[in-house]
């Protein structure tokens, strides 16, 4: 029967540190994955990014934290996100102190497991969870693929979709000769932003 050898690898290296990490900071992308390798208890901080809706005729610039899911798939972790309303005048020292003191308060503290996947969202991520449970058309629209659905209702970001951003726009986007939008109860939509208390603003 053969033997194998278990060799020293700079893979092997990366997932030792990840897992004595307590705490874990990281924008939007690549590195949004390596919290899946962090130790129970430990706190992930998602800085977020900017995005805008410049190609539309109105103009907004909103924080954009992507892969939430990442996080809310992760009850072992607590998920921390950068001050929804404030991203959009950058990354602020004060902040993000506030940040890592939270984080560090939380697993001295300590936090009860698992964690709420609604918990670890941040507030945009939370809206789209509540507008798929309160309007049964832009829940199928977003989470069931067919052969005639238009790809670009589940093909999305939640970001988008709160700040109405193309598809989610009231006219929709031009591609081609087809015009693309989704449906989207924009009242219900906009209580929830009022809600959550996320600034919608447009120039």
């Amino acid at each position: 029967m053969p033997t194998y050898e278990l060799v020293e690898t700079d893979f092997m290296a990366q997932l030792r540190l990840l897992s004595d990490m307590d705490i874990h900071i990281t924008g939007p992308g690549t590195g949004q994955m390596y919290q899946t390798f962090l130790s129970d208890g430990s706190v992930t901080i998602n800085l977020g990014k900017l995005k805008n809706s410049s190609y539309q005729r109105s103009t907004t610039t909103y924080a954009s934290f992507m892969e939430q899911y990442m996080t809310a798939g992760a009850p072992y972790i607590k998920g921390l996100y950068y001050p929804i309303n404030e991203r959009r005048n950058g990354i602020k020292k004060k902040e993000l102190v506030t940040l890592i003191q939270r984080a560090a308060k939380l697993i001295t503290d300590g936090f009860r497991l698992p964690v709420n996947s609604r918990e670890n969202l941040a507030a945009d991520g939370q809206i789209f969870i509540e507008m798929c449970e309160k309007d049964v058309t832009f829940c199928r629209e977003v989470t069931v693929r067919a052969p005639l659905r238009e790809t670009s209702c589940f093909n999305m970001w939640a970001e988008d979709m709160v700040h109405e951003v193309r598809q989610w726009s009231s006219q929709g986007f031009i591609a081609g000769k087809r015009r693309i939008r989704c449906p989207l109860n924009h009242i219900l939509l906009r209580q929830l932003r009022q809600k959550y208390n996320i600034v919608h603003e447009t120039t």
